[in-house]
């Protein structure tokens, strides 16, 4: 299925440094020109330890002038195949971001003159980024908070990166998977290492399960609300009327469906690369020209965790959800699965913004603090690990050959005196 934007999994190593606080709004990534003027700020750099937005995997910029036409915009990013790019003012500083639904909705469904109108009059302006030794964790709350998926990432005053939230959510997945996998080993560890050291250090691995359990275990049913908004549009109907009824509903894609049953999807991506890139007029051209046939679907009893993973690997961010008549009951995407998931672990749909941004904190704090392979090969001895506390009575070192660490993994432990500890468990 040919729809929006494609990730890769991989496990992240991640160290942070120091931390600025900038106003962020609740529109499509906007934000203050008090915010852009901090562009040229600089900070010492903050403990060692602390995750960074510069090591989060980052994608590449695409930076073009604000005066830039729309049709010549939305040319480069079909030639990168990205669906945000950042404008940048006469002197050079960011200035405003414009995405694939800002194209569906602003542009198309507004009936403007593409290669007459710049980017300038569409673009979000001033919109909300962080420099590139902000806390990782404060980068991503801020996101999910602001509702939007691209976030740019600044450094000695230049744009260098963007930021997209649905590849760190599916990291973070991707983390805390493992670490449920291996839940059980890691605790028969730890209660061997609290009869040495006479305090218990289970409770952040079962906070990380129970975490993983109540978010992204449920059924899609349980984040799904009753008036959930889908478009749902005929074959025949032309792409302009489509992007009208996105417009007016607020939404990034329309369904295609026939006695209410999903026969094609059309993404604001599909628009800007198979309608606008094409050059194919939006008054003319029906949907079932340019959608994406027969998508791929979940059902309303499939776990959450299970959606995400469609959506992964089929490289796309809308995935439609059927009820068991097979009729079509919502379109979820990342950003909402993510909202939904924290309020289903806040106990109530209605969960404060103090109490989600609680959640968000434990949530990505969890899922970065469980470090990734990278980060166990640069402390990690092939032939053997020590294992020492002052609180306990000796070390012990475990050998293991070479051939033996493909069946092991490596997992660490914080005490109290915020000192790290490394070990090394087999796998059964």
């Amino acid at each position: 299925m040919a729809s929006q934007g494609g990730f890769s999994r991989k496990s992240l190593s991640l160290s942070n440094s120091s931390v600025a606080k900038k106003k962020s709004s609740s529109s499509e990534n906007g934000g203050s020109d008090s915010v852009r003027k901090s562009l040229t700020a600089s900070r010492p750099m903050g403990l060692t330890g602390e995750r960074t937005v510069k090591r989060l995997r980052l994608s590449k910029a695409l930076t073009i002038p604000e005066q830039t036409s729309i049709f010549e915009a939305c040319q480069r990013m079909a030639a990168r195949r990205v669906d945000a790019l950042l404008l940048t003012d006469s002197n050079a500083l960011l200035c405003g971001i414009l995405t694939d639904k800002d194209i569906a909705t602003r542009v198309i469904a507004c009936e403007l003159n593409l290669e007459e109108t710049p980017v300038s009059k569409v673009m979000t302006r001033n919109p909300v980024f962080v420099l590139s030794d902000t806390l990782a964790v404060e980068a991503l709350q801020k996101m999910v908070q602001g509702k939007f998926r691209h976030l740019p990432v600044v450094e000695n005053g230049e744009v260098v990166a963007l930021l997209d939230i649905a590849k760190c959510l599916y990291d973070a997945i991707a983390r805390m998977e493992r670490a449920a996998e291996k839940g059980k080993a890691i605790v028969a560890a730890v209660e061997g290492v609290e009869k040495n050291w006479g305090t218990p250090l289970s409770g952040q691995n079962t906070f990380i399960q129970t975490l993983w359990e109540r978010m992204f275990r449920p059924s899609l049913l349980t984040i799904i609300e009753d008036n959930s908004k889908v478009v749902r549009v005929s074959p025949t109907e032309t792409v302009l009327s489509v992007t009208k009824k996105m417009l007016e509903s607020k939404v990034s894609c329309a369904v295609v469906t026939v006695e209410n049953k999903p026969r094609g999807i059309l993404t604001s991506k599909d628009i800007l690369m198979r309608v606008v890139a094409q050059n194919l007029p939006p008054e003319s051209t029906l949907m079932e020209k340019v959608m994406t046939p027969n998508p791929e679907c979940a059902t309303i009893d499939m776990p959450i965790v299970d959606a995400l993973h469609i959506m992964h690997d089929g490289k796309f961010l809308h995935l439609p959800v059927v009820d068991k008549d097979g009729d079509i009951a919502a379109v979820i995407d990342v950003i909402h699965i993510t909202h939904a998931a924290i309020a289903t672990v806040g106990g109530t749909a209605g969960i404060n913004n103090e109490a989600a941004g609680t959640m968000m904190q434990k949530f990505w704090d969890s899922a970065m603090a469980l470090g990734s392979h990278e980060d166990d090969d640069e402390t990690r001895s092939e032939n053997s690990l020590k294992l020492a506390s002052e609180g306990a009575e000796t070390g012990r070192s475990l050998a293991f050959s070479s051939s033996s660490l493909l069946n092991t993994f490596a997992f660490k432990i914080q005490d109290r005196k915020g000192r790290m500890h490394r070990f090394i468990c087999g796998r059964q």
